[in-house]
């Protein structure tokens, strides 16, 4: 299943980089945090990684684009292919807001954890110039990792990831 999703996701982001009007790479800190609630008790675990991953921005209109993402995401006990497919809103020309769902494959999970991830992202963008930006975004994760899990039981992902950009 995972190669199968691998394999849809990179078929999506080759298939909308054709009419691309802007195509970068990225690369920043990940503040990744893991909450597991157990019956109402809950605890919250902090890691500090990197991500590193491509984009492509596919002008709408002059104010909206769709911006499909494929990053790899790396903190301490694993990582995951990370996929935001984000709504671009220029507010002007340097400064735009970003918005939408987020999936994710982790590439390590102990037994009994699905590796199945996904999420809403939201967060900002400012170029300093027309190749270069700078990036900060918040990604909650709604996916219950736990497989089979019983009432009341459940782990989550989220991160804030704060980062550089270049386009093309």
């Amino acid at each position: 299943m995972k190669k199968l999703f691998l394999c849809a996701a990179v078929a999506v982001f080759a298939f909308t980089s054709v009419s691309a009007q802007n195509f970068g790479a990225k690369a920043g800190v990940d503040l990744a945090s893991a909450k597991v609630e157990v019956g109402g008790a809950s605890a919250t675990a902090s890691e500090t990684g990197f991500y590193v991953g491509v984009f492509a921005q596919i002008e709408i209109s002059e104010e909206f684009a769709f911006q499909p993402e494929v990053m790899y995401v790396s903190i301490k006990d694993g990582g995951e292919i990370h996929i935001p497919l984000m709504a671009n809103y220029s507010v002007s020309e340097e400064f735009s807001v970003l918005a939408g769902p987020a999936l994710g494959i982790l590439t390590e999970t102990a037994d009994g954890f699905s590796s199945f991830n996904y999420g809403i992202e939201a967060g900002a963008a400012y170029d300093i110039t027309e190749e270069f930006l700078v990036e900060a975004r918040y990604s909650l994760g709604l996916a219950n990792l736990v497989e089979d899990a019983p009432s009341g039981v459940s782990s989550k992902l989220n991160g804030f990831y704060i980062g550089v950009g270049y386009k093309f």
